[in-house]
């Protein structure tokens, strides 16, 4: 046999097993269903676009953040296992930078769209839109960027001005 006819043979079985391969299912999880996929299958842009009704306060946001996040990030957000939330104020230009939601964070809206797809750790999603909009003002709160009293909603979430805001980049290409 030719080296040519070996080397067609080898390319020929690496194709032949890789279709074979792609065509066995290892049966792991199962097919969601549309509410299912609704659940998880949105977007929250910076300006606010795709946040759902709902609303909250940091009054409110306290108790749901005791009970589900505070295990985790600490009492106000100051500490725990997990990553800190609140401090870090005029940190960042320092030798040691606290990125927190207060002091890194450019937009607000961030802040329910990660709540939503990730919090609580052990499950997520398991909160309402009422209940994020809540914990979202507490940490805003907790941060010094709004007043506790403060309601937030589709509307006034996207107005709330992150301190770090202004010192991102957006569209930087380096040379």
């Amino acid at each position: 046999m030719s080296t040519r006819n070996a080397l067609w043979l080898v390319c020929v079985g690496a194709i032949g097993t890789g279709a074979a391969l792609a065509d066995d299912s290892p049966g792991l999880g199962q097919e969601l269903t549309a509410r299912e996929l609704a659940a998880v299958d949105f977007t929250i842009m910076p300006d606010g676009d795709g946040l759902p009704a709902g609303a909250g306060d940091a009054v409110t946001g306290r108790d749901i953040y005791n009970q589900n996040c505070l295990a985790c990030h600490g009492e106000n957000g100051t500490g725990g296992v997990n990553d800190v939330l609140s401090g870090g104020h005029g940190s960042l230009a320092g030798p040691k930078p606290l990125k927190t939601v207060g002091s890194y964070w450019p937009y607000a809206t961030t802040i329910f769209d990660y709540l939503r797809r990730a919090m609580p750790f052990q499950m997520p999603g398991s909160l309402s839109n009422d209940d994020i909009y809540a914990v979202t003002a507490y940490l805003l709160f907790v941060n010094d960027i709004i007043a506790e009293d403060a309601e937030i909603n589709a509307e006034s979430l996207p107005l709330v001005k992150m301190p770090n805001r202004d010192n991102f980049v957006w569209g930087y290409t380096p040379e």
